[in-house]
Formats: C-alpha cells, sequence, structure tokens
C-alpha cells in the first residue's frame, strides 16, 4: 500500500511537471508570434554591419550607414540593436513562415559598439503603384533596458511618390532627416544616416 502512494504520487508530479511545462510552452508561443521581429534574430552575437536578403542579385544596390548617437546628439550610443526590414525591388514583401509565425524575409540586425556606427547592405525597395506607396525602409530600435520601438520610415529624396505635399508635411513634424539623397560611388547607392535617440522613446529627429 505504501509503495502504491508512493507511485500514485510520482504520478502526479510529473503529470503536473508536464502542465507547467506546456503552459510555458504555449506562453513563450504567444510571446514569439507576438513580439517585435526586432526581437527575432538568430544569432547570439550581433555586430554593426548586415546584409539584406537580396543584396547581392539586386541592380540598385544600396549602402546605408551612419551613426546612434544618445539624446544628446553627441554621445555614441552603444549596445543599441537596429532592425529594418522593406519590399522588395517590385515593392511587394516577401512574407515567410517560421514556427508560424510571419516575417518579412527582407530584414537585417546590427548592434552598435562603442563608437555608435552601423552600416547596411541593402538596396532600394520598389514602389507598390496599387497603393501609392513611397520606397521605404522601416525601421526598429532597441536600447539597453528599454522597450523596442519604431523609428520613422527612411525615405528616398529621388521617390516619384514623395510629392511636395509629403514633403511639407515631414518638415512640419521636424523629420526632414528621414529622407535619403544617395550618392552613386563606385556603382552602389550610399547614404548617411545618423539616428539620435530620443529620450523618452519615440520617434527620432
Amino acid at each position: 500500500m505504501k509503495y502504491l502512494f508512493t507511485f500514485i504520487c510520482l504520478i502526479f508530479f510529473i503529470g503536473a511537471n508536464h502542465s507547467i511545462s506546456a503552459q510555458d510552452y504555449i506562453d513563450n508561443a504567444e510571446d514569439f508570434l507576438n513580439r517585435s521581429p526586432i526581437y527575432d534574430y538568430a544569432e547570439t552575437q550581433l555586430n554593426n554591419t548586415d546584409t539584406i536578403p537580396g543584396f547581392e542579385s539586386k541592380l540598385n544596390k544600396l549602402k546605408i550607414s551612419g551613426t546612434i548617437y544618445e539624446s544628446d546628439g553627441i554621445t555614441p550610443a552603444k549596445d543599441v540593436i537596429l532592425y529594418i526590414d522593406q519590399a522588395d525591388e517590385n515593392g511587394d514583401f516577401d512574407l515567410r513562415y517560421s514556427n508560424e509565425k510571419r516575417y518579412v524575409h527582407n530584414r537585417g540586425w546590427i548592434k552598435t559598439g562603442t563608437d555608435g556606427t552601423y552600416t547596411f547592405y541593402t538596396y532600394i525597395p520598389g514602389n507598390d503603384r496599387r497603393y501609392n506607396q513611397m520606397q521605404q525602409l522601416f525601421p526598429i530600435v532597441k536600447e539597453p533596458s528599454k522597450d523596442a520601438y519604431e523609428l520613422a520610415s527612411f525615405v528616398f529624396d529621388e521617390d516619384p511618390f514623395l510629392t511636395k505635399t509629403c514633403r511639407k508635411r515631414m518638415a512640419k513634424k521636424g523629420d526632414p532627416s528621414r529622407i535619403l539623397k544617395l550618392k552613386n560611388v563606385d556603382g552602389i547607392n550610399v547614404v548617411q544616416k545618423d539616428i539620435i535617440l530620443s529620450s523618452d522613446d519615440d520617434t527620432t529627429k
């Protein structure tokens, strides 16, 4: 009888632990599906340079680099993760699935070092003419000990969809620096885009 009681207790203990583990798995799965894509990088060690999938095969290659600064606009920001995703050259988003979570294939991550610098090798996205959408890069930033937040999208100075009205609206909001003015250097489009982090987790200026 003693052994039977012990056996029943053991079965109950295993079952309870299994239930807790299963619940943890469900909770973690929900977190994975709902969390910002900035947290979905596979590498354990990010560095300050990344290449967006598709870069090598595209005609309008783009190198975007700069320095991420603290809110004072002077101090380089260390250990900041910057994520971007974008449409392809036709203005379509290459949507794929990983563990039932949909994501944009053309994406990348960097993490700044002590100098705050970063570089992405990518390409100029196309316009989605069905919806009159501009060419855009969509950034998200994650500062140490703070939640991730979205920045205003980066747009392109020579984009025909970037109208005078759009430019005036951006200037009025105080964010004309989100307009990227490209230079062609040795066959690749190059632009510098510095980022000043907000002191209140809002969009950068």
